[in-house]
């Protein structure tokens, strides 16, 4: 799933979880979680699930997440339109939130 990478990144953003500390959590590099996030590497169902009881969610809710962010549709034009918002504002929160970091 090409968009799970950024699912990923945006429920980790969210969250306002540092890279790092998710690191720490799943078990693995910080920079692996990076590649991840940049799509230069791809999640194992294993670290999904793994992200999925970090975040309290499901796999699942994790993928359904992935698979509504990249949905091209006009058939549902208003939950595109909600989608589209939630992503900028996802994106105006990461904004922020590295803002404080480099404060």
């Amino acid at each position: 799933m090409e968009t799970l990478n950024e699912a990923l990144r945006l429920v980790r953003v969210f969250h306002d979880k540092k890279i790092k500390d998710l690191a720490i959590e799943l078990g693995v590099s910080a920079s692996y979680i990076t590649d991840i996030e940049k799509g230069n590497k791809k999640p194992s169902l294993e670290l999904v699930n793994k992200y999925a009881e970090v975040f309290s969610t499901t796999a699942s809710a994790l993928l359904f997440f992935s698979e509504e962010l990249a949905q091209d549709n006009t058939k549902g034009k208003c939950k595109v339109i909600i989608r589209d918002c939630m992503l900028k504002f996802l994106k105006a929160l990461e904004a922020t939130a590295f803002k404080d970091e480099c404060k």
